[in-house]
């Protein structure tokens, strides 16, 4: 087997690592979420606020399918770094290969509940009146590219556990420029309305797929597997579970966050208040961008240091990565809280929703800052196969704090008290999760003096 270009991980000094692992993880993230956002502005100008509305609606549901691809990738990817780390090319492989195959029967599976059930699916995630139809004819023609997305998200995390970052920024900017041309194309051109807005996505699905595929046949990975390797086995499909059950847990309380943000508000304050909530949602996915790329880029190399024994430097990254994170955040939250009205105006034109939209910005971003501790303290847990507190730690957000707020608040506040949910819930969820990160720290990671390079 050649040798694997990821022993770099161990050796490199971690700011100089962090950084060439997370900068094309954030250019890749940028370019995905500019896609989102630009796409939310296209459909909004060129259909209409409707549509932004109903794109909104269709989001969680195939979100949360291509989130099982995401989960089996995480999940894997954890296991691929530890064994690459511990020397056990073997075992990399047998993984690689058992997600495969789960993606493929879980994915498909949903696929088709998905579309069995459609009819009632969407006017539970708050697609009502106008709404429905438009999210009907989007969420239809998505769900069949939804498959091919799972397989991207679950091979680009492999990519990155191998230890190729730029090849992993390639197959997240891949589908996200194809969808912005065929968009145009579909939308503005051939006039094909919401249905151009779907197939341009699922379209950009296949494109994304076709490169993973390219990348793991070529010379560029050394992830080469074979038959033996796909077949499930049982320890290797348990530890995944039990690591992407992270992910996919994550996803699944995202997914119940957007059915009860989506009817609280459409209760309170109609069709006007649910595409605030799609405009603030597509900025939560795109603002962020460069935290989420230092979070991925610090997965591989706390996961690989951790498996090698080298716990001096999975301290390291972990200090360097929060202290990378947070100075990007507080930039972030400075011109979400100066800009709100000029952002707002680029998806619509509609005078309500300019007028409610920045507001609710304000308060959804208010705690920025202090997002990344959140953030990098459940990652690390991921990183190194502790499922359980992984898992409790990124449900604490949304799952422990937020959803009860958005229930409560509301009943004394009214529409602001679901705004004021997201910022009680990010201090929440970051005091939690600094105090068991501490923790951890002192008991595992405290063992050697942090090396020098």
């Amino acid at each position: 087997m050649a040798t694997i270009s990821s022993q770099n991980l161990g050796s490199e000094p971690i700011g100089k690592l962090l950084i060439k692992q997370a900068v094309p993880a954030s250019i890749g993230i940028l370019v995905m979420s500019l896609n989102i956002l630009v796409d939310t502005i296209f459909v909004g100008n060129w259909i209409g606020s409707t549509a932004i509305a109903a794109i909104n609606v269709v989001l969680p549901v195939s979100f949360f399918i291509a989130a099982l691809g995401m989960s089996i990738g995480i999940g894997g990817s954890s296991i691929i770094s530890r064994a690459l780390g511990g020397n056990n090319p073997e075992k990399a492989l047998k993984t690689f290969g058992n997600q495969i195959t789960l993606t493929l029967l879980f994915t498909v599976a949903l696929v088709f509940l998905g579309l069995y059930f459609v009819d009632s699916i969407i006017p539970a995630f708050g697609g009502k009146g106008a709404i429905f139809e438009p999210a009907k004819t989007y969420y239809t023609i998505v769900l069949y590219g939804v498959p091919f997305l799972a397989f991207c998200m679950m091979g680009n995390n492999v990519i990155r556990a191998e230890g190729k970052p730029k090849f992993a920024m390639y197959a997240m900017m891949i589908p996200s420029v194809g969808n912005l041309i065929l968009d145009y194309v579909f939308i503005n051109i051939l006039d094909y309305g919401m249905e151009g807005a779907a197939w341009a996505t699922t379209i950009s699905y296949l494109l994304c797929f076709g490169f993973v595929l390219w990348f793991f046949a070529s010379k560029n990975s050394e992830l080469k597997i074979n038959f033996s390797h796909i077949g499930l086995q049982k320890h290797i499909v348990k530890e995944i579970g039990s690591l992407g059950a992270v992910t996919l847990a994550r996803q699944a309380v995202v997914s119940i966050t957007y059915l009860f943000m989506n009817n609280i508000l459409f209760d309170l304050g109609g069709e006007t208040s649910v595409v605030s909530y799609a405009i603030v949602g597509r900025m939560l996915m795109f603002a962020l961008f460069p935290v989420f790329g230092i979070t991925q880029g610090f997965l591989p190399i706390a996961g690989f240091n951790y498996g090698a024994s080298k716990y001096e430097r999975v301290r390291e990254v972990i200090n360097t990565a929060i202290k990378y994170a947070v100075i990007l955040a507080t930039i972030i939250f400075v011109l979400l809280m100066v800009f709100p009205e000029a952002i707002t105006r680029l998806f619509t034109d509609n005078a309500e929703v300019i007028k409610e939209t920045p507001s609710a910005m304000r308060w959804v971003f208010a705690a920025t800052p202090i997002v990344a501790i959140q953030l990098i303290g459940a990652a690390y847990f991921q990183a190194i196969g502790k499922a359980i507190p992984a898992l409790l730690l990124t449900l604490t957000r949304q799952g422990f704090f937020f959803i009860p707020l958005i229930l409560i608040l509301p009943m004394f506040y009214g529409e602001l008290g679901v705004w004021m949910s997201f910022p009680i819930s990010d201090v929440l969820a970051t005091i939690v999760t600094a105090y068991y990160l501490n923790k951890e720290i002192k008991s595992t990671l405290l063992t050697q003096p942090v090396e020098t390079d």
